[in-house]
């Protein structure tokens, strides 16, 4: 049995550690807040972004408009994996990474080399010291993402799957159910695949024309989508940690419940012993 001062030092060691992860589960408790509310608010640009797309798509403009392709034969594809910059968030991290792995051997066992992108210093970390070949690396987006970071990483895959290079690019994050539920989610998000219940374009009088708004409108419709998956990714990511901390915490209590059982049995052990032992001397002296 330990005795009675080094119960007691291990009660100090996890009552600090406590401490820090109660710290740490509201500090994640705020961020989430916040993360959330972004994830509502870029909703409603995405969903009408999505509506007009559904209105302006025809199948001749996949001619015209690059991002529409849809190929025959995919054999060139990105897989771009996004997870977070730090850890102590239970398996956030874990997760989108084996989702990213099985869906890059899925494509090796079809005969496709894909490309890796990695947005995240966990998942370049993971690949890096598995001596596997990154694409490109970006470890820039923070707590709250922006447009420009959305930009900063597809821009370059979507002027590479315009002038022919890429057949399809993929997109691996979490999805934002809620704080508990936050899922690995692959998505496509090139070639812009037409929406269901898709309406002619003629069916309206536009002016400008469809081609002269779908100009505009697909770069950005494409840019929200990334954004909208960095916002979800980065509130999933807090709510992750959130209930990691707060496990860390209750664990703590449970176990300074024991330790405190254990130093109070120690101690009482302690005094029993320095009884006998005054009352054996006692007896000696007599």
């Amino acid at each position: 049995m330990q005795s009675a001062k080094e119960v007691r030092r291990r009660i100090k060691s996890v009552d600090n550690t406590k401490q820090i992860t109660k710290t740490m589960e509201m500090v994640a408790t705020s961020k989430l807040k916040r993360a959330t509310d972004r994830v509502r608010a870029a909703e409603p640009y995405g969903d009408a972004l999505g509506v007009v797309v559904k209105s302006l798509y025809a199948p001749e403009f996949a001619e015209k408009f690059p991002m529409l392709r849809q190929p025959e034969e995919v054999r060139n594809v990105a897989i771009v994996l996004v997870t977070a910059n730090r850890g102590l968030c239970g398996g956030f991290n874990a997760n989108l990474i084996r989702e990213a792995r099985i869906l890059k051997e899925s494509f090796e066992g079809k005969g496709i080399q894909p490309e890796l992108h990695s947005v995240g210093k966990k998942g370049m970390v993971y690949f890096r010291f598995r001596k596997v070949e990154l694409a490109s690396i970006n470890n820039d987006v923070g707590d709250v993402p922006t447009v420009e970071d959305a930009e900063r990483i597809i821009g370059h895959l979507r002027e590479r799957f315009e002038a022919g290079e890429l057949d399809q690019v993929l997109l691996v994050s979490a999805e934002f159910r809620s704080a508990l539920s936050t899922p690995p989610r692959v998505m496509e998000i090139l070639p812009i695949r037409p929406p269901e219940g898709a309406v002619p374009a003629d069916s309206y009088i536009l002016s400008p024309g469809a081609d002269v708004i779908l100009t505009r409108l697909l770069p950005a419709y494409l840019r929200n989508t990334v954004y909208k998956a960095l916002v979800e990714n980065t509130a999933a990511e807090q709510g992750a940690r959130r209930t990691a901390m707060k496990n860390a915490t209750d664990n703590a209590g449970e176990m300074l419940e024991t330790l405190t059982r254990n130093y109070n049995r120690a101690r009482q052990a302690q005094i029993t012993q320095e009884i006998s032992e005054i009352h054996g001397g006692a007896e000696g002296l007599s």
